[in-house]
């Protein structure tokens, strides 16, 4: 008598969790390479924000690439392929870092952003699905999610801090060198994870169910998704919360260190303390999520973060505060945008929930090309830096991201309503009869 026994997906499943974690870290080194070069190499406020432009721009041309990818050769070898590319865009980083000359330092870098940028736009794209499959869909499937995203928000914690403590404390002198056993450690976590999805056996159920064949529908387009309005709006409020999400502690970051002249490693210990905070709100948000409606939630936090971001502006460094779980003295207003990781943590999946309302067969599209819209990531903070050099103030910038907020906020009250007029009648018969949206 033989019995199936359920595979054991164990290290596949911690495998996945070190690559959510390497989606954050290895995008969290923009910051504080940034800050470094900057310094290294002399250049301007937009400038030292291009590292982090690259790496999300990257997004937009590497999207849509990636579902096909996977939609054509599974989890397995996308994963295999993002870690090799990973591999790549951190090994350039590293190679700008033993070079001469500014313009060949900064080239090699940005290139390795770039590159890394595909990379971490792949793992995206791969690691929220296989961890749903590993867990087998449904409750656990999304248990595993919720805990992936917790390293991944550890991972956000851990960099700027981790950085800020191998520059030093000072800026003068100070080169890529210092930041080598940041990139070190990165590499190995790509080493050791692609041996073990080499050796690993993953369920492939997408291929499965190509091989089945099966009757052949025609495919949902993004052209469609795009009739839906309340979609539309959805897209740019997910482009422009990652710019904000990025924006808040990138120019803060460049703020304290160029501006006021602070350590490095409290800098990025406050930096730290924002992603930290974000951590702590998706927990909290994942435990109201069953009480409290996407609306009112992106209301409540986009409301919230724009008083912050106004207050930030307004005040200025010499009104501090003492932050009790770092055991600083910062200014107020940087202790405001620290604040703001409250808000920020929960605003994509509310966005995210929102836009998809009532997209029946379109969703699966319209997720994917929300991935081409992190390359807000990128742009708004290098509109913040153009903003700042303009002014000769980073507090300035922060305008930018007020306006993008009040978006935000607008989105959740009106431009998320679902009405009749998104779609065709005869595509709304459609939804009604398939039970995706009441009559």
């Amino acid at each position: 008598m033989t019995t199936n026994q359920k595979p054991n997906y164990t290290l596949p499943i911690i495998v996945m969790f070190f690559l959510f974690a390497m989606i954050s870290f290895v995008t969290g080194f923009q910051n504080p390479f940034g800050v470094i070069l900057k310094e290294q190499l002399g250049l301007s406020a937009l400038q030292s924000q291009l590292g982090n432009a690259a790496n999300f721009i990257a997004y937009a041309f590497m999207g849509l690439p990636a579902g096909m990818i996977l939609q054509k050769k599974g989890y397995k070898f996308s994963a295999i392929a993002a870690v090799l590319v990973g591999l790549v865009g951190v090994a350039l980083m590293f190679l700008s870092s033993t070079l001469e000359g500014n313009d060949t330092i900064f080239s090699v870098y940005l290139a390795g952003a770039f590159v890394a940028g595909f990379s971490m736009c792949m793992l995206n794209t791969v690691v929220n699905p296989m961890l749903n499959t590993l867990g087998g869909g449904g409750k656990t499937g999304n248990q595993l999610l919720q805990f992936g995203g917790a390293t991944n928000s550890l991972a956000a914690t851990i960099c700027p801090v981790l950085v800020g403590y191998l520059m030093g404390g000072s800026l003068q002198g100070l080169t890529l060198v210092a930041a080598r056993p940041a990139l070190y450690v990165a590499m190995g976590i790509f080493a050791l994870a692609l041996v073990v999805l080499i050796l690993s056996k993953l369920p492939e159920p997408i291929l499965e169910e190509l091989k089945r064949g099966g009757k052949k529908v025609e495919k949902p387009t993004l052209a469609g998704a795009l009739k839906f309005r309340h979609y539309v709006g959805g897209v740019v409020a997910i482009f422009l919360y990652v710019g904000i999400e990025v924006g808040i502690p990138n120019m803060a970051n460049l703020y304290m260190t160029n501006q006021l002249g602070m350590d490095t490693a409290v800098a990025g210990s406050l930096v730290g303390a924002y992603w930290f905070l974000m951590l702590v709100g998706r927990l909290i948000g994942g435990s109201v999520g069953g009480m409290v409606s996407s609306k009112t939630m992106l209301v409540t936090v986009s409301t919230v973060a724009l008083a912050l971001i106004l207050g930030a502006i307004m005040l200025n460094a010499e009104t501090t505060i003492h932050v009790p779980f770092i055991g600083v003295d910062a200014p107020l207003n940087i202790f405001l945008l620290v604040l703001c990781g409250l808000c920020t943590s929960v605003m994509w999946g509310g966005i995210f929930n929102l836009a998809a309302e009532g997209l029946g067969k379109y969703t699966a599209v319209a997720s994917g090309f929300f991935m081409v819209m992190v390359c807000g990531g990128g742009i708004l903070p290098l509109i913040q830096g153009a903003v700042a050099d303009a002014t000769g103030s980073f507090m300035a910038s922060y305008w930018v991201l007020f306006v993008a907020t009040a978006y935000l906020l607008y989105y959740a009250l009106i431009g998320s309503r679902v009405t009749r007029r998104d779609s065709s009648e005869k595509e709304i018969a459609e939804e009604i009869k398939e039970g995706v949206m009441e009559d």
